[in-house]
């Protein structure tokens, strides 16, 4: 999973600020701020993100939703809107451009995480069927964040030790014992996961190699928890640990 390079461009830097420091606590690397139009497209050509913040409210003649026209024309790049402004003229005006998500001032981390992903995410797929999406070139990070009820959590991939399959659900078990239930599939979820770290043993079950203990003939330990290996997934596991096998 690599990180995404964020652009910030806002023209209120003591909002700036908090918008960087939120990113840099989310894992995102970032570049700005931009604080009008001519910065934002400089930033946008020197720096090129993957994916945009844009206040519609910019210092200059020419404001966000210029910003966006151009971006639409010219750079095929997601943009998210931040604007202190939920009046219906302002939205009506911010739908015309199309933007992958509208966040309004003052905002949370969490909304401000699921935005950004979600909004990637959706722009990446859509790019799909037109070539190849442009891919964060990034240094990999070594943790995610998952929804746990009403917050985020931040999950580092060596505290978890494997993933269990509970319908729609997958329980992620931690090394701390903790459980958190996130609501996808075990197949969409590894998905996003290392696959030199994380190899599915079981139709119900992925563990991190790393934290493997021992191997029996039907079952593994992971920190003294017995999961039961698959026929179907044993060779695969095996090969992965680098063991040779008859």
């Amino acid at each position: 999973m690599s990180v995404l390079k964020i652009g910030v461009v806002e023209d209120e830097l003591v909002i700036a600020r908090t918008i960087l420091h939120t990113l840099d606590e989310l894992g995102y690397s970032h570049c700005g701020p931009a604080i009008n139009y001519t910065e934002a497209i400089e930033l946008i050509e020197n720096d090129m993100p993957d994916l945009l913040l844009l206040d519609i409210q910019l210092a200059g003649r020419k404001d966000g939703l210029d910003v966006a026209e151009k971006l639409n024309e010219s750079y095929k790049l997601p943009f998210i809107f931040l604007t202190a402004n939920s009046d219906i003229e302002t939205i009506d005006r911010a739908k015309r451009v199309k933007p992958h998500a509208y966040i309004v001032k003052p905002f949370t981390k969490e909304e401000l995480y699921a935005a950004i992903e979600i909004a990637f995410n959706n722009f990446s797929g859509s790019k799909m069927g037109a070539g190849p999406a442009k891919m964060p070139s990034v240094p990999i990070r070594n943790f995610m964040f998952v929804k746990d009820g009403y917050v985020f959590r931040k999950i580092f991939f060596d505290e978890l030790l494997y993933l269990e399959s509970e319908a729609n659900y997958v329980l992620l078990h931690l090394t701390s014992q903790k459980k958190i239930m996130v609501r996808s599939t075990i197949t969409d979820f590894i998905e996003q996961l290392d696959p030199a770290a994380f190899v599915r043993v079981h139709r119900r079950f992925s563990v991190n190699v790393n934290l493997i203990d021992d191997i029996f003939p039907n079952e593994i330990s992971v920190h003294g928890i017995k999961i039961p290996i698959g026929k179907s997934y044993r060779d695969e596991l095996l090969s992965t640990l680098g063991i040779r096998h008859g």
